[in-house]
């Protein structure tokens, strides 16, 4: 059986999630483009607007569009909780087997998006590409720049343009994958962890999507601290050890070679250990470092108790309709 053949083709039943967080374009108008884009490939979709907090102009343009009738959704959330939060909320209001995740203001050329489905090859997760990019230097120069930083944290090479919000994927992803902050930008990272098949594709960028992007510096400190939390969930989520361990046992290690060195100038060489700042420094990193190690063996033994209720796998084919035994139900039935 081909991978196509096992699962429902993503045209079969798609909802279109739509999240408005921070920026957004003409609603209607780019509501109109998008539509029209998937007629095709998916007529009766349903678009799902999740507004993460007030925007009473795009609340204003939805109401008008359901009105005339559209096959459309407003979910308002009372406050401003993160454009993670308002994917999560519309992956929970409806229940097709296939989303599509699509900004509320222009990355891709619309009219482009049929592509995705065309190029889908059984895949769990599309994820797009804007390319050829159409902007200016700067702003390629920050998505490389960015991407570079999170290859060496994650490891993996697959994705070149994670601020691309253009996505398709299975709903079992969603059912396995949890998001929450600003994690969203890395949730292809998080579902490839789980084993899940992800593909980038490329689709050209829009004419729109063209302005140079220089933010605060408060916002580029907060996507390096959410690389930082990606980092550890990639690596570390059930090996809290290796990571703190690993800092804790260097404080150790610079403390105990510096009193060790201490302890010989004043026993062999007669040097005083009163009044010297080298003897509290010494000991202050070895007690850092027992604490840090310790937090590492703390979270080991978290880990441990809860084991039986981690997941962090799917499966992705069972064949054979006999049930294996387990090596203690053969025992059993051996001394039966």
């Amino acid at each position: 059986m081909s991978e196509t053949e096992r699962h429902p083709r993503p045209g079969d039943s798609l909802s279109v999630i739509v999240p408005v967080s921070e920026r957004f374009d003409d609603t209607e108008a780019l509501y109109r483009q998008y539509r029209e884009a998937l007629a095709q490939v998916a007529p009766e979709a349903l678009f799902v607007y999740v507004l993460d907090g007030d925007f009473p102009d795009v609340e204003a343009d939805l109401r008008r569009l359901i009105e005339r009738g559209e096959r459309l959704r407003l979910v308002r959330l009372g406050r401003w909780f993160g454009e993670a939060t308002a994917m999560s909320v519309g992956f929970r209001e409806t229940d097709s087997d296939w989303l599509l995740l699509l900004p509320a203001y222009h990355q891709v050329e619309s009219a482009s998006l049929p592509l995705l489905f065309d190029n889908w090859q059984g895949e769990d997760m599309l994820v797009c590409r804007r390319w050829p990019r159409r902007d200016s230097w700067f702003n390629q120069w920050q998505t490389r720049l960015f991407h570079r930083l999170l290859h060496f944290a994650s490891g993996s090479r697959a994705f070149h343009d994670l601020g691309c919000s253009v996505r398709l994927l299975s709903r079992r992803v969603v059912g396995e994958v949890q998001i929450y902050g600003d994690q969203h930008r890395f949730f292809p990272l998080l579902a490839e962890r789980h084993g899940f098949r992800i593909r980038e594709i490329d689709l050209p960028q829009s004419e729109e999507d063209l302005y140079r992007r220089l933010y605060r510096p408060g916002v580029y400190l907060r996507r390096m601290l959410d690389m930082l939390s990606v980092f550890f969930l990639l690596k570390f989520t059930k090996k809290p050890l290796r990571f703190f361990g690993l800092i804790g046992s260097g404080f150790i290690a610079f403390g105990g070679v510096w009193l060790a060195a201490l302890l010989v100038q004043r026993a062999f060489f007669g040097v005083p250990l009163a009044d010297r700042p080298a003897l509290l420094v010494s000991a202050f990193a070895i007690v850092l470092g027992v604490q840090v190690f310790s937090l590492g063996l703390l979270g080991e033994l978290i880990i441990f108790t809860h084991a039986k209720d981690m997941k962090e796998y799917v499966i992705d084919e069972i064949v054979g309709g006999e049930e294996a035994s387990s090596p203690e139900a053969e025992k059993e039935a051996v001394n039966r």
